[in-house]
């Protein structure tokens, strides 16, 4: 792997008297990388550390463009370059497809590759709703906007929650192979995700999490598919 532009080393997260993370250690570079998990294992809690947003109490070092970011206000790390699709999209009900990605269209580290016609070039349906307000369109273009929205910020990093949550197979198909094309583009991915399919068909490489701590290390997609490792970690086989 090249230079990495994610780098956690040691990490230790707490809330309150619980102890989310216990000395995680992974690399993300220009690539697309899954961090899988059964829910609750702290898997939004390490993307909440990388960007600041209401973070826990957490030791350790976490480099994003090799700038330590532990400490910094969510604004300061996502001008660095940072993109962020949340679980649950958090769109606005009020704005329409074209309004939520005009109003964050601007320049990151990979210039200005990624304009509001990039987006619907990318995701062609986006385009035939421009018009149509956040709460009028499918759970499918939600997800498609979430991830346009952070696109047009042009991110040299990329990380996504659940993105292809409660989508039917073939839009995960849609959603997961414009991550493959990001990643593949120079965008370093970190893709937060539990369904097996999406994962495979996105990622390079994946990270398992198990109660807070990183349990194995996927290096490459047959990896990622091996029933023994879904099952162990998953519950599930592919």
């Amino acid at each position: 792997m090249a230079e990495p532009i994610i780098e956690v080393t040691g990490l230790d997260a707490h809330y309150g008297l619980s102890h989310a993370l216990h000395d995680l250690h992974l690399q993300v570079g220009r690539e697309c990388v899954a961090l899988m998990g059964r829910n609750g294992v702290g898997k939004t809690t390490l993307a909440r550390a990388l960007l600041g947003l209401t973070p826990p109490r957490a030791a350790g070092t976490i480099r994003v463009f090799g700038t330590d970011v532990q400490g910094m206000s969510p604004h300061r790390i996502a001008r660095l370059g940072v993109g962020y699709v949340p679980q649950g999209r958090r769109l606005f009900p009020s704005l329409t497809v074209d309004e939520h990605l005009r109003l964050n269209l601007r320049a990151g580290p990979t210039g200005e590759a990624w304009t509001v016609e990039a987006v619907y070039d990318l995701f062609p349906s986006l385009g035939q709703r421009r018009k149509s307000f956040g709460n009028q369109i499918s759970g499918g273009e939600r997800s498609m906007l979430a991830i346009g929205r952070a696109l047009v910020t042009n991110p040299g990093c990329l990380i996504l929650d659940e993105p292809t949550e409660g989508l039917a197979p073939s839009v995960v198909e849609t959603v997961a192979q414009g991550l493959r094309d990001l990643s593949q583009g120079g965008v370093a991915v970190l893709l937060i995700e539990q369904n097996v399919k999406a994962a495979a068909m996105a990622a390079d490489r994946a990270y398992f999490m198990a109660e807070g701590h990183i349990v194995h290390e996927a290096t490459d997609k047959a990896a990622m598919t091996d029933d023994e490792v879904l099952g162990k970690y998953l519950g599930v086989s592919a």
